[in-house]
């Protein structure tokens, strides 16, 4: 596809992010909130599925089966069995003024400042690298679309630059501009709920191709598959080594974890929840979600191994290539947005949410700390 298309779709639709943002901002100040609705928030909840949900998950299922479901499965589970704790957790935020998973941990002993400055450095030093590959999914994809290296001229020239460089704007826009630290990111939450219908309807719309469009169906691609020794075993739990049930399990209990305090989750979950009401939808709203983002992983993988051959195309970039390689340059564009907003809403939310534990338990505890300094070293100076 020529660049100018795919970089020009790619900033129309991160436009339409600002728009959905400035309407849902607009609408609160109007008393009419946006984000007061259990669909909003549940859609909200979708910031989880990054871009390794939509390029990663198919590379782990092309090479380990059904590996891929212990990040899913973990969340699942997760909502299923935590609706009370997460409506607790939405209590005491409430009541404590809680911003931030590092408010939150540090408030269950005596509000310790050095364990709130702890919890932000671990987030802020886990969070980075996630950050970069989200950008670097973005990377791949236009490489992909366009057949250009973006790192082969100036790097004035490179794309994902001023995508990221939007991204801050818009999260500096709807997130950081905000005096009260506690006021909710309305049109952040109505954005973040919107790119969760975009990745998933595009994400369908793939699974849906590569099924009916290059195959007979779900049925025909496993069948084509079990056909061929190399494939076999990935309609499985990754072939005919011996189950590893400790890592599935320890994968899972990790997934359980991360859906509560990942710093974004706790951001959407329980920060900018309206009403803990809403809780009693997303407990089994979300997790529909995650099964229907889920639903085309393996087939796609699958489908891609057969189409290419083993080693004839990175697995990980199946939902753009499959239609390149079958002449629908349009759906590989509408791949590669679903793609950009996976990446997109996590960049946004996980910068707000990091940036607040930032400020409020590094950067201000240290001013307030120099400025104490400084007045107890003037009141030692005589006047006059």
């Amino acid at each position: 596809l020529p660049t100018p298309v795919v970089v020009g779709a790619s900033f129309a639709y991160l436009l339409s992010l600002f728009a959905v943002a400035a309407w849902a901002d607009r609408r609160a100040a109007q008393g009419r909130s946006v984000i007061g609705n259990a669909w909003v928030y549940a859609l909200s909840m979708g910031v989880y599925c990054t871009a390794w949900t939509y390029f990663g998950s198919i590379g782990r299922a092309a090479s380990s089966g059904l590996w891929f479901l212990p990040i899913y499965l973990g969340p699942t589970l997760a909502m299923l069995l935590a609706g009370s704790l997460l409506r607790k957790m939405i209590r005491i935020a409430r009541t404590y003024r809680i911003t931030s998973i590092a408010d939150f941990i540090a408030s269950r002993y005596g509000k310790s400042r050095t364990l709130a400055a702890l919890v932000t450095l671990i987030a802020l030093v886990g969070i980075l690298p996630y950050v970069a590959l989200q950008l670097k999914a973005i990377a791949s994809g236009l490489t992909v679309l366009t057949g250009t290296h973006g790192g082969s001229g100036p790097w004035w020239s490179d794309s994902t630059l001023y995508i990221a460089l939007a991204l801050a704007g818009f999260t500096v826009a709807f997130g950081t501009r905000h005096l009260d630290t506690s006021e909710r990111h309305e049109g952040m939450v109505a954005a973040i709920a919107f790119e969760s219908v975009v990745k998933l309807l595009a994400f369908l719309a793939i699974g849906i191709f590569v099924c009916w469009g290059l195959f007979d169906g779900p049925g025909d691609i496993f069948a084509r598959a079990a056909a061929q020794p190399a494939l076999s075993g990935l309609s499985g739990l990754g072939g005919e080594s011996k189950f590893a049930g400790g890592q599935w399990f320890a994968l899972t209990l990790l997934a359980m974890l991360s859906v509560i305090f990942l710093p974004r989750q706790f951001q959407v979950m329980v920060v900018e929840n309206v009403d803990e009401r809403h809780v009693q939808r997303a407990t089994w709203a979300f997790p529909a979600y995650l099964l229907l983002i889920n639903l085309f992983v393996l087939p796609i993988a699958l489908g891609g191994l057969l189409h290419f051959g083993v080693g004839g195309a990175d697995p990980e970039t199946f939902v753009l290539s499959l239609p390149l390689a079958n002449g629908q340059s349009l759906l590989a564009l509408v791949a590669f947005i679903g793609g950009l907003s996976a990446a997109t809403g996590m960049v946004i939310v996980e910068a707000i949410a990091v940036s607040t534990m930032v400020s409020n338990d590094l950067v201000m505890p240290l001013l307030l700390r120099l400025r104490h300094r400084a007045s107890s070293d003037l009141s030692g100076v005589p006047l006059g």
